[in-house]
């Protein structure tokens, strides 16, 4: 896998931890949800980065009140019809305020990539890290919103009352 990051293919510093591994063997872990109601008390008060990887199935809601905690949020997209990550992604930015990363992983295609990126990801585990272009080109295909977003572009109500 690649991450695609500010439009770019950058070296990913973060390595996801499986259920048995102790995530403070890591520099840059990323935990389960299952991993961190484990070991909250253990993890809540470590003065290093830690992230978190929430399934399709578990809202950042259920970590709403320890969100200040990550400084990364990686949200699963198990299956191309499953879109849960899109609204799970505003609700981090627009209801929690979260400024930390918002990574998008699993069926993930280019051209969700606009979209995902209104909804306030801007991270990205994507499988061909050679050609960007196509990346690159879906992030410039629609220059006029009709809905307002996470990304504060403006959109055709806020452009006609401007």
């Amino acid at each position: 896998m690649a991450l695609l990051k500010g439009q770019e293919i950058v070296p990913d510093q973060w390595s996801r931890v499986e259920e048995l591994d102790d995530p403070l063997e890591f520099d840059h872990p990323i935990i389960t949800l299952e991993s961190w109601r484990k070991r909250e008390e253990q993890l809540a008060h470590l003065n290093t980065p830690l992230g978190i990887f929430l399934r399709s199935e578990e809202s950042p809601v259920l970590i709403s009140n320890v969100l200040s905690r990550f400084s990364l949020v990686a949200l699963d997209f198990p299956k191309l019809s499953d879109g849960r990550g899109f609204s799970y992604a505003r609700l981090l930015r627009e209801r929690f305020n979260y400024m930390g990363e918002v990574r998008a992983v699993g069926e993930i295609r280019r051209d969700q990539y606009l979209f995902l990126m209104r909804c306030g990801f801007d991270a990205f585990e994507i499988d061909d890290s050679g050609d960007l272009s196509g990346w690159h080109e879906a992030a410039r295909e629609v220059s006029v919103f009709y809905q307002p977003s996470s990304d504060r572009k403006p959109w055709v109500a806020g452009r006609r009352h401007s």
